[in-house]
């Protein structure tokens, strides 16, 4: 299992997006591939948050993943030399704290990160991948519609001639350019969906205040709420069946990310944890703070 220094997990995770970054992909331009979601082979459960980012920028064929132990127990066995991968999990634990008001100790739920390595089926032998039964694709824009009218305590959508996209927390309101002002439908999906990641910050949602608050261009604050946009609109992009269309993909950009990164090394984890939850509400599944 992993270090107990939660600091070593969060480093490590880092490190793995900066080599990422670094090699040319961008994780959160690519949370979903053509084999599907990926998930563990034996609960059947797909990885969340940062881990989603992680293993979509493998070139594995199948979905399928699992431990070591589960590969052996299933009568498999990963072939000599293969290397594993990292992927995170919150494990709660019960601490002792004082309660400054009555000066009692008490009991309290803290959630630590841990990791684990689990390896692709392609990397096992012994085990055949399970027959998936056909999935009847939606029309793409018609999914990325179907999204953003069923969110639930939307925010107030509005076109105009400004060309600005934006969300303005005092007003709760998401503004787009006009449809007709892209070039390309999924663009403007794409573009709405990181504004509504931003929506999810108000108060009468997820709530992220720190992110809500007139914040400096290039803080931390400021770059852990772009990037939890950025990644929302990954994750309902994939959710949809389009490609994310905001990332500037420049050498400036990742540079400018590869510095914040080295900075803050929870910033990823954290903010692909925020991600995670934003979407989740968006798309009206409930999320476990954990998660």
């Amino acid at each position: 299992m992993g270090t107990s220094k939660k600091i070593d997990v969060y480093e490590m995770i880092t490190n793995q997006v900066l080599e990422l970054m670094e090699s040319g992909c961008i994780p959160w331009q690519k949370p979903w591939n053509a084999r599907g979601a990926n998930r563990n082979l034996i609960s059947g459960k797909q990885y969340r948050g940062i881990n989603v980012f992680l293993l979509s920028c493998t070139s594995f064929s199948t979905p399928w993943w699992l431990t070591y132990k589960q590969a052996a127990d299933k009568g498999g066995k990963v072939r000599k030399g293969e290397k594993g991968t990292q992927v995170v999990f919150w494990k709660p634990l019960l601490i002792n704290e004082e309660n400054p008001a009555t000066g009692k100790t008490e009991k309290k739920k803290i959630f630590m990160l841990r990791y684990y390595t689990i390896f692709n089926l392609d990397q096992v032998d012994g085990i055949e991948a399970p027959v998936e039964p056909e999935v009847v694709e939606l029309e793409p824009i018609a999914a990325a519609e179907k999204i953003v009218t069923e969110m639930q305590n939307a925010p107030k959508i509005e076109e105009s001639a400004s060309g600005k996209a934006c969300y303005y927390p005092q007003l709760d309101k998401v503004q787009m350019p006009f449809f007709t002002d892209f070039d390309e439908s999924e663009k403007f999906y794409s573009v709405l969906f990181h504004e509504l990641g931003h929506s999810t910050g108000h108060e009468s949602r997820v709530n992220r205040p720190e992110g809500m608050k007139d914040i400096k261009f290039g803080s931390d604050n400021y770059s852990k709420e772009e990037l939890t946009a950025e990644m929302t609109a990954a994750f309902l992009c994939g959710e949809a069946g389009i490609l994310p269309a905001t990332v500037e993909n420049s050498a400036a950009y990742l540079q400018g990310w590869s510095k914040k990164f080295k900075e803050s090394a929870k910033m990823i984890v954290c903010a692909a944890a925020a991600a995670q939850k934003a979407a989740d509400y968006i798309l009206n599944v409930k999320f476990n703070d954990q998660d």
